[in-house]
This record gives C-alpha cells, sequence and structure tokens, in this order.
C-alpha cells in the first residue's frame, strides 16, 4: 500500500513530517506515537485502518526525525500541530489514538479539540507525574527510573543520559533490539518483538534518532511537568488499553487514568505487556473506536 509523505508548516514557521495511507473519502485517524518513536507506521497497522475504511496519519513530533524542535512544549501543545495536520487534510473530525508517550499527546487532542475528536483511545500509555493516587515509578524497570529521574534534573543531565541511550539504540538491530532495550522488555513483550515488528520497530528508533535526541528530551521533560489540560473535563468517548506485563509504562497508569478521565472506557489485559498489546490490539481499537462512535 503506497504511504504518502510530506512536509506541512506549523506555527512558528516550524514544520512538521507527516505520512498519510489509505483511502481519499475515508474517516481520518491520527496516530501518535511512542517515546522516542517517529511517524513512521507499521503497516499492518496501515492494512488493517484500510479495510475499515479509515485514512491513517502519523506524523513525527516536534524534535522527532525531520519535524522542527519545539523548546519548552508541553503535552497540551500537540493539539494544535494536530488541528493544523488534520486542516491540511480537509478532516473537520477525526479520530486520534496514541501509544506509550503518545498516550498523553492522544488525551491532549481529546481534551482540548472536543469538537473535532470523535472518539480517542490510549494504548500502554503514561499517567501524569504528580497525579494523586499514582505512584509514577512503582513497578518500571530501572531504565525508566532512571529515564524519569534524570528528565526531573533537565538540561545537561537529561542530555546526557539519553545520548548515551540513543547510541545503543543507534547500534541495535532487529535481532537484538530486545537484549538492547534490557529490563524494559518482559517475557512477553520480548516473545512479541520479533520479525515484521521487530524490523519496524528497529527502523522507527533509527528514525526518530536520526537528528539527534531532542524530541525525546522534550517528550521527557513534558511528561514529569503539568500537561496543561484537565483529564476530568474530556467529554470526547476515550478507551484505556493496558498490560499487566508493562515494565515501560506499568499496569497501574493504565487503571488510573480509566478511573480519572472523565468517562474512559477500561481495557486491562493480565496476560499482556507493553510490546505485546501495542503490536497485536490495534485491529481490536479500530473496530471498539468506531463501534463507540457509531460511525
Amino acid at each position: 500500500m503506497d504511504i504518502t509523505e510530506f512536509t506541512i508548516e506549523a506555527d512558528g514557521g516550524r514544520s512538521l513530517d507527516v505520512r498519510v495511507a489509505g483511502p481519499e473519502d475515508g474517516v481520518v485517524l491520527v496516530a501518535h506515537h511512542g517515546t522516542p518513536s517517529s511517524g513512521r507506521p507499521f503497516m499492518p497497522y496501515v492494512e488493517a485502518a484500510s479495510k475499515r475504511g479509515v485514512r491513517m496519519v502519523t506524523y513525527s513530533r516536534p524534535g522527532y526525525a525531520g519535524s522542527t524542535r519545539d523548546p519548552g512544549r508541553s503535552v497540551a501543545s500537540c493539539a494544535a500541530d494536530t488541528a493544523r495536520i488534520a486542516d491540511e487534510l480537509g478532516a473537520n473530525r477525526f479520530f486520534t489514538t496514541g501509544q506509550s508517550g503518545g498516550g498523553p499527546h492522544a488525551l491532549a487532542c481529546a481534551a482540548l479539540l472536543p469538537d473535532r475528536v470523535i472518539a480517542c483511545a490510549t494504548t500502554a500509555g503514561v499517567g501524569p507525574w504528580a497525579a494523586d493516587g499514582l505512584d509514577f515509578l512503582a513497578g518500571m524497570a530501572d531504565e525508566n527510573v532512571q529515564e524519569m529521574s534524570a528528565a526531573l534534573e533537565a538540561g545537561d543531565v537529561l542530555r546526557a543520559f539519553l545520548e548515551t541511550e540513543a547510541d545503543k539504540l543507534a547500534q541495535a538491530t532487529p535481532a537484538d533490539l530486545a537484549e538492547a532495550l534490557g529490563g524494559l522488555v518482559s517475557p512477553v513483550d520480548a516473545a512479541a518483538l520479533t520479525g515484521e515488528f521487530a524490523e519496524h520497530a528497529t527502523r522507527m528508533l533509527h528514525e526518530s534518532i536520526s537528528t539527534g535526541i531532542w524530541g525525546w528530551f522534550d517528550d521527557d521533560v513534558a511528561f514529569v511537568h503539568p500537561w496543561r489540560f484537565d483529564l476530568a473535563g474530556i467529554r470526547v468517548p476515550i478507551t484505556v488499553w493496558q498490560g499487566a506485563q508493562d515494565r515501560m509504562v506499568p499496569y497501574a497508569h493504565g487503571q488510573w487514568l480509566a478511573a480519572n478521565v472523565a468517562g474512559a472506557k477500561a481495557r486491562l489485559f493480565d496476560d499482556e505487556g507493553h510490546l505485546s498489546l501495542i503490536v497485536g490490539s490495534f485491529p481490536h481499537i479500530l473496530d471498539d473506536l468506531m463501534a463507540v462512535s457509531g460511525v
């Protein structure tokens, strides 16, 4: 299936790398990638969307790949970029999804673009740093505990940490990606990180850091600061997908989001991890979105 790649101009003269695939007359879905990651689409996702008449749109957040950095951006900042992309495509209304670090960004669109977002889903999405009732770091692998601790310091501390991690990822191959990710990968995730998905994940990670670590840096800083929108005020249909075998974004994050995002429905699984849920759930997420919205 053909993927159209183009660049659009966002606020402040920035550029955003965008990719689009699927029927031109299909309902648009804007997918927010993880951290670190890029807008490189996973072809089985594209095919699943197209079969359902959905036009899939991905983009690299500021600072990733070819998208211009936006220093000091918050999680909420993505709503204006997403609206700009939808405008470019002539989509007045659209679905949105976010996986891992993309989860908060999908929620931002639901909160700040309520007249445009039809329905929203987060998959293994991170919760707010200072949320009451959520111990953000509990259950995270040491690698992510170190990363989030560095994010609190920001500046040279976070930059040095991410540059070291980026060097490791830049050398990773599909065959050894699970090993490169270390303790972040649970057994069920290691089993999922093979074949076509391992090849895609490796290329996507390489692309994400191809112009430096600044998209990753700005994501991390945004996560440990206020998101600048009200989760309790969301009125768009939300579904929260989370697995209990997740060492990157612990199960408690999904439980907290399901309990605290207004009207959210929970899809919580005892036997899924971070990557296994991401790679295996997308067709079901699409069906769920379309059923919830009545499209």
